[in-house]
């Protein structure tokens, strides 16, 4: 071996352990898009904000269909990127098939359980932070008469909506709450058209707040709701900016919290059930210039003590997911 190939297979040695060191993350967003100016997108803010403060980078990609679950599953775990995140239920039971096949590989899914002992599974108690903006809409609300659109007719969304119907009901014993999912497919999450026609046909019930928790789907949804002059309700990020004065508030939903920590864990993630509430800052509501003005001392102090309670155990909000029942809605 001449003193050139030496040294070139030092380099390489040194390069191979140094590329061990510090795995690469990889993110994989779900059907949607990654600027869905939701759920997708506040994984990605999450993910943006560990690169930014570790200088380090990750992979991604945005799936195009339900067959590249697990293509990119695979295709990341080869890789060696580590720990992979993804977003969203529908990546369970791919998950739970490819998992085991990658036993020193780190997985983070947010929104399902997956028993699998080198998996985190991220849940939230979207039904307290839903709670909280269903006392915002009633208190808001000059009709009796508030909203709800789902995206996929699931267990998930419905939690949302019971959440959100007790809370208006907590308020107001008397509103009515509308509700409407947008479909049964994956692609009730990237349908803005059909959200925009759901706003309309709840406004003419007479409906003058409406929450949309729908993915790309409540784009549409907020839209109308500001050409119709009345308010709405965000979810999962901050969407109280794409409509100042017309968004009430937006149900936050901590994704990017949730991406950030696992990113930031790296090979070390702790896997197992992670659950993100109130009492832990995974859900809230959002406060900001834009919507300032639409929010009472009143009704923020209302709101915050009710919180408060969530946090301590002293007001318990309903779980639709845990026995498939809404004691404020019926569906």
């Amino acid at each position: 071996m001449t003193l050139m190939t030496k040294l070139s297979s030092a380099v390489a040695a040194l390069a191979l352990t140094a590329g061990a060191a510090v795995a690469e993350p990889a993110l994989i967003f779900d059907l949607g898009g990654k600027f869905d100016k939701s759920f997708n997108e506040a994984a990605f803010n999450g993910a943006q904000r560990w690169a930014t403060e570790t200088g380090e980078s990750f992979r991604e990609i945005e799936l195009q269909s339900e067959a590249q679950r697990e293509q990119a599953l695979r295709r990341f775990a080869e890789n060696g990127n580590n720990p992979i995140v993804m977003t969203g239920f529908a990546f369970g039971n791919v998950l739970s098939e490819v998992a085991p096949d990658y036993p020193d590989t780190k997985f983070a899914i947010i929104d399902m359980v997956v028993d699998q002992p080198n998996v985190r599974s991220v849940v939230f108690n979207e039904h307290e932070g839903s709670y909280l903006v269903g006392m915002m809409a009633a208190m808001a609300s000059e009709s009796d008469t508030v909203g709800f659109i789902g995206g996929m007719d699931i267990p998930l969304i419905r939690k949302f909506a019971c959440g959100y119907a007790q809370g208006v009901k907590a308020v107001n014993p008397d509103a009515t709450v509308v509700s409407n999912m947008t479909g049964t497919t994956p692609a009730a999450w990237n349908d803005p058209v059909k959200g925009s026609e759901l706003t309309k046909a709840q406004i003419s019930q007479g409906a003058d707040v409406v929450y949309a928790a729908a993915g790309g789907t409540g784009v549409g949804v907020l839209q109308t709701a500001a050409d119709e002059g009345i308010l709405s309700i965000g979810v999962d990020s901050n969407q109280n900016y794409m409509h100042p004065g017309q968004v009430l508030t937006s149900m936050m939903k901590r994704v990017d919290n949730a991406v950030y920590d696992a990113m930031m864990a790296g090979t070390e993630l702790e896997t197992g059930i992670n659950v993100m509430g109130i009492a832990n800052g995974g859900v809230s509501y959002a406060m900001d210039v834009h919507n300032a003005e639409l929010v009472s001392a009143e009704m923020k102090a209302a709101v915050d003590e009710a919180a408060d309670k969530i946090a301590s155990g002293e007001l318990e909000v309903h779980d639709y997911m845990s026995n498939d029942s809404c004691p404020a809605l019926s569906f």
